[in-house]
């Protein structure tokens, strides 16, 4: 079914693959009559092609400027307060500000509209682009309004992913997008790049999440393609229905790769056409010889329905193979196996809800195919299923092609265009309740519960096709295979009238006379300090889960509403995780405060017992604590994945951290946030080296930065000090200055 290859390979005229061992290079000469070297091959990638015409850099050290931004209402607000705090006067590139996170306005009172409001007024203020609440996900008003073969787009949520029309998407924190709005550029070491060979055709029962979840499942615990380019090939593609490739290249994000790039055909023209944007096409291809860094093979023919249990959609299974052996599975999940294991009924597993959601599920194409499989059969049974269109346009084709009217006939609730279920913010099941979902992620609370209150449910990510079999079968999970085929999914015709009836575009006209529009709820970052020359840090939480993600660095859900309060918002920080977590960082941070107002932070009997250990190292002797900046620190193994909000980090930085210590980053654009935020991403070999509640004195710290030191001589402090070898890993100058600075903010306001 899918086959990862051991190491570098060969693509020639896009179909031979050739594996880069030592008699490859004799093979590809034979096939093309020529000798062709590997750095040759290798700048044959597409996703080569479409870097370099965006590179302001060397070819091995990317900077980076983007075609167009795009944020969501829960990330574009902090943006444009950085980027005016930093200097910004009008929008350099098409911004996109699309409201989809943040529209259920009832919750928390008027807050979420004032969001609303305030992105309306920046963009007539900058000249941006604004979407109003419900008309279309932000990824979806992207792939209709913006993508196009060859751009790269940067987006302020992690699924920014527009790969199969041709257009490089990386979802970043909302520092990296600020970079861009002030006309600097995205700085890195150019990616590997991946091949994702696609071929044959997926059966008729197999939608594009069930490809994407088999992907998935067979590269993400590997990190066979971490902070690397997928580029999809191979004569599959072509038997693939543009919005089906959409499916499949979305949820790249959770393989944790960079970035994705797919050929394009006639097939993406006629997308692009039918969207009113022909001129947006090119013929995407590698060349006659490519150069891979490793390639996953799929074929498609041999993918069946699937189901990602909780809590990663890499946790995947057949739906097939999971039934068969649903209780074993259930044991070995990181969940609570007797409830889970209550939802087995005689062979069977009861599931109470259905969603189909978002950029991933909402498409025309996913919904008309659930509503083929459902027919004119009722829903049976407690088994609810909310349907979500992923835009206006596509709620008027789904409405035109009567779709919208047989759904609701069976008992499927329409709702309107919106990402919430994707977070937790709708279709929160009762507690206990299983659902399955044709959306992003599975993480814990995604589906809207309470673990820290005692509320627990549970998301399993399905394709729409398995999903509407299980309502046919009143909620017993069915794959799609175990029905009849659905028959043929009408045409969509893509009606834009909606959006030149509300969305505002005010690209190239910004109108500095305009005053932003701040609601009560909507407050400016607070002061952050520079970085001193010495940093004593306390480890104020520890946590040795294998993976720590962004959902519980910072819930999702419920703090949505806070996204634009630094202070409010830091007050959920860890909160599902770590509960303590808060109080030690404030206890940090007010240490820290009084130092800075001249007070010694020896008056706190723990910090001067760790200067006292200090004082015993001979070198240290004479140490004065109050020159010695203080901050906290967590310990993850493997912090970040997910999402790329940036408060996972800022929150954490308003809370007085000042650093964060790991094995290594899930993720590139985590540990960017960091950098953003003033927060060093330090590395440690040694996780036993340090405890909770134990300090690391990091001497020269700032001098260290400045001068570019591979490794850091630090000093855990326990019952004595004793050296703690620390690395940074690459920092661009930038981003030295960044973390010198004290934020992204400080450096931008110093530069001017």
């Amino acid at each position: 079914m899918i086959k990862l290859y051991d190491g570098g390979v060969y693509l020639l005229r896009g179909r031979q693959i050739i594996p880069a061992d030592e008699g490859a290079p004799a093979r590809v000469e034979a096939a093309l009559g020529r000798k062709v070297p590997q750095e040759e091959a290798a700048g044959g990638t597409i996703a080569r092609a479409v870097l370099a015409r965006h590179n302001n850099g060397d070819e091995k050290n990317l900077r980076l400027k983007f075609d167009s931004l795009t944020a969501h209402d829960i990330t574009s607000v902090g943006i444009v307060l950085t980027a005016r705090a930093s200097g910004l006067t009008e929008f350099p590139v098409p911004m996109v500000m699309t409201n989809c996170h943040n529209s259920l306005c009832a919750v928390g009172g008027t807050i979420n509209e004032d969001d609303h409001v305030f992105a309306l007024s920046a963009a007539q203020k900058y000249g941006g682009v604004y979407v109003p609440p419900n008309m279309a996900v932000i990824h979806t008003y992207n792939r209709e309004m913006m993508a196009g073969c060859g751009r790269m787009i940067l987006g302020s949520d992690s699924h920014t992913r527009y790969g199969a029309l041709g257009t490089m998407a990386v979802g970043e924190g909302g520092g990296e997008l600020v970079k861009q709005l002030l006309g600097r550029t995205y700085d890195m070491p150019r990616p590997e790049t991946v091949a994702v060979y696609l071929s044959g055709r997926p059966n008729e029962c197999v939608g594009p999440h069930d490809v994407a979840l088999a992907i998935i499942s067979a590269v993400f615990k590997n990190g066979y393609v971490k902070n690397k380019i997928m580029e999809f090939v191979g004569d599959g593609i072509a038997g693939l229905p543009v919005e089906f490739r959409n499916g499949i290249d979305v949820m790249t994000t959770e393989t944790t790769c960079w970035s994705s790039i797919w050929e394009t055909d006639a097939a993406v023209s006629d997308y692009l056409a039918s969207h009113g944007r022909a001129d947006a096409f090119a013929p995407l291809a590698p060349a006659e010889a490519a150069y891979y860094d490793g390639m996953i093979y799929v074929d498609l023919s041999k993918i069946e329905p699937m189901i990602a249990l909780p809590f990663h959609p890499g946790n995947a299974y057949a739906i097939r193979d999971f039934k068969s052996n649903a209780g074993d599975i259930l044991r070995g999940i990181e969940a609570d196996p007797a409830c889970l294991l209550s939802k087995l009924r005689d062979g069977e597993f009861l599931t109470e809800q259905g969603v189909i959601c978002g950029c991933a599920g909402g498409t025309f194409d996913n919904i008309a195919a659930a509503s083929a499989i459902l027919g004119d059969n009722p829903i049976v049974g407690s088994f609810s299923l909310s349907v979500y269109p992923e835009s206006m346009p596509a709620c008027i084709g789904l409405t035109r092609a009567g779709v919208a009217e047989r759904l609701m006939r069976v008992g499927a609730v329409m709702k309107p265009a919106f990402c919430g279920p994707c977070f937790g913010a709708g279709d929160t099941p009762s507690n206990g309740g299983f659902s399955v979902r044709h959306t992003t992620r599975n993480f814990p609370n995604r589906e809207g519960s309470k673990s820290d209150e005692g509320q627990r449910a549970y998301v399993a990510l399905m394709d729409s096709r398995s999903i509407a079999a299980t309502a046919l079968n009143g909620g017993m999970l069915t794959s799609a295979a175990e029905v009849r085929p659905g028959g043929a999914i009408p045409r969509y015709f893509f009606d834009k009238s909606v959006y030149s009836a509300r969305v505002f575009d005010g690209t190239g006209r910004a109108n500095g006379s305009i005053e932003l529009v701040f609601g009560p709820n909507i407050k400016e970052w607070p002061e952050i300090p520079a970085l001193e020359e010495d940093l004593l840090l306390r480890v104020v939480s520890y946590i040795t889960d294998p993976v720590t993600t962004t959902d519980e660095l910072i819930p999702s859900g419920e703090t949505s509403s806070f996204r634009s309060n630094p202070l409010r918002l830091a007050e959920y920080t860890l909160s599902r995780r770590d509960p303590q977590y808060r109080e030690r960082a404030k206890a940090v941070r007010a240490l820290e405060e009084a130092r800075r107002a001249g007070a010694s932070p020896e008056a706190d009997e723990d910090t001067a017992r760790a200067f006292a250990k200090l004082r015993e190292v001979k070198e240290f002797a004479s140490l004065e604590a109050g020159k010695i900046g203080l901050g906290s620190t967590i310990f993850a193994r493997k912090p970040g994945d997910g999402s790329a909000r940036e408060q996972a980090a800022s929150c954490q930085r308003v809370l007085g951290a000042s650093a964060n210590i790991a094995l290594e980053y899930a993720t590139k654009r985590y540990r960017s946030n960091l950098i953003n935020w003033g927060i060093l991403p330090l590395l440690v070999r040694d996780e036993g080296a340090f405890a909770n509640g134990d300090f690391i004195f990091l001497p020269g710290i700032r001098r260290a930065i400045e001068n570019r030191a591979d490794k850091i001589t630090a000093y855990a402090i326990a019952a004595e000090a004793r050296p703690l070898e620390l690395t940074l890993g690459d920092l661009t100058p930038d981003e030295r200055a960044i973390l010198i600075s004290g934020c992204l903010i400080n450096y931008y306001k110093s530069k001017a």
